[in-house]
């Protein structure tokens, strides 16, 4: 008897005890937030665009009572001196509580990026223990952020989720984009003498069609998003966007090139043959000489001949070398390409400086102050490329050495 009383007596004790579900949140007072977008207003507040899930909608198609079509998400918007501020100020337009645990997608308008820059905001986020600093960040190239986020996107239902799945499998196959979080951007702002590159996006068509259900309908939408250059911040502020090689050489240089697609000429014939990288790693080191930083960026990438325009004789390990070194040319240009880009700009978004800062800390503090402006753009960098063909696809021979042949 004394055990069993005791044990009771443990129990009880250990039930006082419990918080039961003190912070519990119903899913029907929540306003789950796929994506915001931030602008700047022409009287300087700050106007955030809301890209709210509709459940029902996404579970069920666009199909709504009565045989309507309603969409997967539904916009608000509000103002603000602050983002804490336009965020209240939504509320009064809300039925629900606005979640952003939810919220993958930031959005920045360009106007906002050039004449302010990202730091206020990004702290805004930080700061709120309920927004991931996971979430990948945008800049709106040559839009506004409200545009992006109430565009309505076929295939995926959820905007917000376009806009994050086409920054993957960009970066994966193709080169020119580089998918960056609130994480790394704050890690890029913080680092000395470092600039930060951001993904742009962009609205391809009208804006005002594609808020429309109406442009889900067409078999080729007249408007949709695309992913467009990658935007160049200096101390926070957008100065430059990056499109094609500069783009590409920029992320090789990062180490960020998950696979892309390199043509080169061959016999006359331009961009003859297509070179797909399989993998790829960058380097960077740095030494300082006589009180001069000096770079070297190595590279080596491994990959298959994907496409041959002209007959060629892939058996024979002389042209096969002879490829490999067209390719090494054409990447070690792009990379020159990227980096005169970057040191014109006098924004050292490729990291040199902080590897000089990691390997030497003493020599770098002489240098920190004056990096972007005075050492930055006259730095010497060594570009070292190694390209080797692993494979050929399913043939060797080629199927135009064939042809050719029948023809004589």
């Amino acid at each position: 008897m004394k055990r069993k009383g005791f044990f009771l007596l443990l129990m009880m004790t250990i039930t006082l005890l419990l918080t039961s579900c003190w912070s519990k949140k119903e899913l029907t007072d929540l306003a789950i937030v796929a994506a915001l977008g931030v602008d700047k207003t022409k009287d300087g507040r700050y106007h955030i665009t809301l890209q709210i899930i509709n459940p029902g909608n996404v579970a069920g198609g666009l199909q709504g009572g009565g045989g309507t079509q309603s969409p997967p998400v539904t916009i608000y918007s509000a103002s603000g001196d602050n983002i804490v501020e336009a965020s209240r100020r939504a509320s009064g337009r809300i039925s629900r509580r606005l979640y952003y645990a939810h919220t993958n997608l930031v959005v920045v308008g360009e106007k906002l990026a050039k004449e302010e820059g990202l730091n206020r905001l990004i702290d805004a986020f930080d700061r709120d223990p309920e927004f991931r600093n996971t979430s990948t960040i945008v800049i709106a190239n040559h839009s506004t952020a409200a545009d992006l986020v109430k565009t309505l996107t076929p295939v995926d239902k959820i905007p917000a989720n376009k806009v994050l799945k086409t920054l993957e499998f960009t970066q994966r196959k193709w080169g020119e984009t580089v998918k960056t979080s609130l994480q790394e951007v704050m890690r890029s702002l913080e680092s000395p003498g470092r600039g930060t590159v951001v993904s742009g996006f962009g609205l391809v068509g009208n804006p005002k069609q594609a808020q429309k259900l109406d442009n889900l309908q067409e078999s080729a939408p007249e408007a949709t998003l695309q992913a467009s250059g990658i935007a160049v911040l200096k101390q926070g502020k957008l100065v430059d966007w990056l499109y094609g090689k500069p783009a590409r050489g920029t992320v090789w240089i990062l180490d960020k090139i998950q696979g892309t697609d390199i043509n080169i000429d061959w016999e006359g014939r331009k961009e003859a043959i297509a070179y797909q990288t399989v993998r790829q790693k960058t380097s960077v080191s740095a030494q300082v000489k006589n009180g001069q930083p000096h770079i070297s960026v190595h590279t080596r990438v491994e990959g298959d001949i994907g496409d041959m325009e002209v007959p060629v004789d892939i058996t024979n390990p002389k042209v096969i070398t002879k490829i490999e070194q067209s390719v090494r040319v054409e990447i070690k240009k792009e990379l020159k390409t990227a980096i005169e880009r970057a040191q014109k700009n006098k924004t050292d978004i490729l990291g040199f400086g902080e590897v000089i800062h990691r390997t030497r800390p003493n020599q770098f503090k002489k240098l920190k102050t004056e990096w972007n402006d005075v050492y930055f753009p006259k730095l010497d960098v060594d570009i070292t490329v190694e390209a080797y063909i692993r494979r050929a696809g399913l043939r060797n021979k080629s199927f135009l050495s064939g042809v050719k042949e029948n023809q004589k």
